[in-house]
């Protein structure tokens, strides 16, 4: 008969209460990150673990000595991945005004291209595990193994609603600023304008009301175009390149007619 001893506690038991111990899930440091001085390194357990951005790590009320639950850790590395999002997508929207449409398909593309990348990534580490040749040049080579970070749809619309809430997406602005500078010195029709600011996603209703304040001139466009090109093509050709971009097809004829006639006012 074997005999069970109830007070004694199996090597299993012993195992995991061990492992336990030695994981507190404690915060043993807080340095600041290498390449952005505007984030953290967090190491738990004297191993790194995520990093975040100053500001998060005072709005977690997160210091050394502080013992975490594993949800919490969860939750924080997904704030760390959406502090890293938030800064990267605030850095390009700042290169130049960007519609709320141009941002989110930045993004999604964004996305697209790292979960191809990470799926490349996986498929090097299975073939290292099997292959000691590829395994050896992986490591020459340091052909990446280790899958990225990957942000989701929803940290996409967290990112641009904070930003359009600060102000740093606004469609109106953006559409302002394209109207002014898109073909500024080369010339560019209502109609092309219209169909860009669409596409970027701009109300219809804002966009006809930017263009019908705008100071650019249909006739002052056409201008601008046959001062580049006309000296470079016949009558013909200049005409129907206006109205391919566009431009009023009576105001392009009558305006390329003068222009043959007499340059001057060009």
């Amino acid at each position: 008969m074997e005999i069970i001893n109830l007070n004694s506690e199996s090597a299993e038991t012993k195992s995991s209460d061990s492992a336990q111990k030695s994981q507190k899930n404690e915060i043993t440091d807080i340095k600041s990150a290498v390449k952005n001085q505007n984030r953290v390194n967090v190491f738990i357990d004297g191993e790194f673990s995520f990093s975040l951005d100053i500001a998060q790590v005072v709005d977690y009320h997160l210091k050394i000595g502080k013992n975490l639950e594993p949800s919490e850790i969860e939750k924080l590395k997904r704030a760390s991945v959406y502090g890293k999002l938030y800064a990267q997508t605030l850095e390009w929207v700042l290169t130049r005004p960007h519609s709320i449409k141009e941002t989110r398909d930045h993004l999604k593309n964004k996305l697209f291209k790292l979960n191809i990348d990470n799926k490349r990534r996986a498929e090097n580490r299975e073939r290292a595990k099997t292959d000691p040749e590829f395994k050896k040049l992986a490591r020459d080579y340091k052909i990446r193994t280790r899958e990225r970070e990957v942000y989701t749809e929803e940290d996409i619309e967290q990112v641009i609603s904070k930003l359009a809430e600060k102000g740093y997406l606004d469609d109106r602005n953006f559409a302002t600023w394209f109207i002014e500078n898109r073909f500024a010195s080369k010339g560019v029709s209502e109609k092309r304008l219209r169909l860009e600011l669409t596409e970027k996603g701009v109300d219809a209703g804002l966009i006809e009301e930017l263009l019908a304040n705008s100071p650019r001139d249909e006739a002052e466009e056409i201008k601008k175009v046959i001062k580049k090109k006309g000296n470079k093509t016949d009558s013909q050709k200049l005409f129907a390149y206006l109205i391919r971009h566009g431009f009023s097809i009576d105001l392009s004829r009558e305006l390329v007619a003068e222009f043959y006639r007499d340059t001057t006012d060009f």
